[in-house]
């Protein structure tokens, strides 16, 4: 009886220890890490280094639409900036995808009440003249209700009104109707397809952005009418007699491009943690209508010069790991940056402590977030209490950012530094989205954010539990 309680004692002093190996201990930051963030916060407010780094792009590259000429500018641009800003390793990563080209665009009421429309392709659409009568739809799912060929000939023009949000939620809707309307358009034996902007201003800037076509549809020409555009011609549907527009679009894909992901490093302190990662980013190119300040030369600009400011502290408070900055290529047509990155770092996904990304303008940020595993809770509350003095504050929602989303999905731990987006529509996608819409304390106030937070996280004693998802096969 003896022996067997013995055993029992044994097997239960095993499993203890197992249980107790599989835990890891708790992720801490150091005492001196902490104390060497406030001085770096302070100075990134500050500096004026992202400014320089967003004035720079703006007005010496501009416009970055991806595969274009100037998006290989962009490339080349951020490359020798990195190096300038001081880091320590900087390369390329080849990024290829379909290329898409917009040449010209116009829209016309014809008839009896002709006039002008302001509008622009949507990304993906192809080229083509329609002139036919506008039926109107009030939100996706009317549209997407209509039956088979009732349609055929006419011009689907959906009005949904995307509501104004902090946090962008109203985004969500809007953008559907931009990726999911052309193909329910198509459905109902629609010859082209028109939208209200996907945005929140009132200004006559439409709203481009990517859209897709369904396998097996026969894509027609798509476009964004600016919001008075589409208000006008709304009200010239409700008269009640047929309106007849004519939209022209000469655009469309043309052959494969190369573009890169930018990647400059500073490498660090630890002898073996440098191996590990904290990744910030945002992407290099943009829509061709304004000059990508706000989407996204600033979250270019933010994470760059948060880079900068940590390669400038004195050896003895360098982090242990190494911080990461990615200019991820061609976000904005279907996230082949991002893609490619994941892709690439398949293997090393436990190898990145953290990863964030700023794209969602150059608004303050007001919340700050962490899809760590719980024995990392206190480490995250610490960074959360050096970003305090800035104004943000713990909240339980966000995610990872677009770019940082596939790697994210692949088991490498996310943080959310959450901007407020309340007039990020305005711009977005627009002729509108130039340097001088943003605010260079907001600005910096960004930068101060993500330097801490990559300083910190960089430094702490632990890791954030990022390690392989196990892969699921459809059955």
């Amino acid at each position: 009886m003896r022996s067997s309680l013995s055993l029992v004692a044994a097997i239960a002093l095993a499993l203890s220890s197992i249980a107790s190996a599989a835990t890891p201990p708790e992720t801490r930051i150091p005492d001196a890490a902490f104390a060497h963030a406030g001085p770096l916060r302070d100075a990134a407010l500050k500096d004026r280094t992202s400014w320089q780094v967003l004035e720079s792009l703006t007005t010496e590259v501009g416009p970055r639409l991806a595969g274009s000429e100037a998006d290989a500018r962009a490339v080349r641009w951020a490359e020798a900036k990195f190096k300038a800003l001081g880091y320590d390793k900087v390369w390329l990563q080849p990024v290829t995808f379909p290329k898409w080209v917009r040449r010209s665009e116009s829209a016309a009421v014809v008839g009896d009440h002709a006039q002008p429309l302001t509008l622009t392709a949507l990304g993906g659409s192809p080229a083509g003249t329609v002139e036919a009568e506008v039926v109107r739809f009030a939100d996706l799912a009317a549209l997407e209700a209509a039956p088979a060929g009732s349609l055929a000939g006419k011009i689907a023009f959906v009005d949904y009104r995307m509501e104004r949000a902090r946090d962008g939620s109203g985004y969500g809707p809007g953008s559907r109707v931009r990726s999911r309307g052309p193909s329910a358009a198509i459905r109902a034996g629609a010859a082209a397809f028109v939208m209200r902007s996907a945005g929140t201003d009132s200004h006559r800037n439409p709203h481009t952005g990517i859209t897709r076509f369904d396998d097996g549809l026969a894509p027609i020409p798509s476009a964004a009418l600016s919001v008075p555009d589409a208000e006008q011609l709304a009200r010239l549907v409700a008269l009640d007699k047929p309106i007849r527009m004519r939209v022209a679009l000469d655009c469309g894909w043309d052959g494969t491009a190369t573009s890169h992901n930018v990647i400059g490093e500073v490498t660090g302190s630890h002898r073996t943690l440098r191996n590990e990662v904290v990744v910030i980013g945002g992407h290099l190119d943009s829509w061709d209508l304004g000059t990508g300040a706000v989407d996204d030369g600033a979250g270019v600009a933010i994470t760059m010069g948060a880079g900068h400011l940590i390669a400038k502290l004195p050896k003895a408070q360098r982090p242990a790991r190494t911080i990461r900055v990615i200019a991820f290529a061609n976000e904005e047509q279907g996230l082949y940056g991002g893609k490619a990155y994941a892709d690439a770092h398949k293997p090393d996904v436990a190898k990145h402590q953290l990863v964030a990304e700023s794209d969602f303008g150059a608004g303050r940020i007001y919340a700050f977030n962490t899809g760590a595993a719980p024995h990392a809770t206190t480490a995250a509350a610490r960074i959360a209490e050096a970003l305090k003095p800035l104004g943000i504050e713990p909240m339980a929602k966000g995610g990872p950012g677009p770019d940082v989303g596939p790697i994210a999905a692949l088991g490498a731990a996310w943080a959310w530094l959450g901007q407020d987006g309340t007039d990020y529509f305005d711009l977005h996608h627009t002729p509108d989205d130039t340097l001088d819409k943003v605010d260079p304390a907001a600005l910096a106030q960004n930068t101060a954010a993500y330097a801490t937070f990559a300083y910190l996280a960089a430094s702490a004693e632990g890791g954030f539990g990022s390690a392989p998802k196990a892969e699921t096969t459809k059955p």
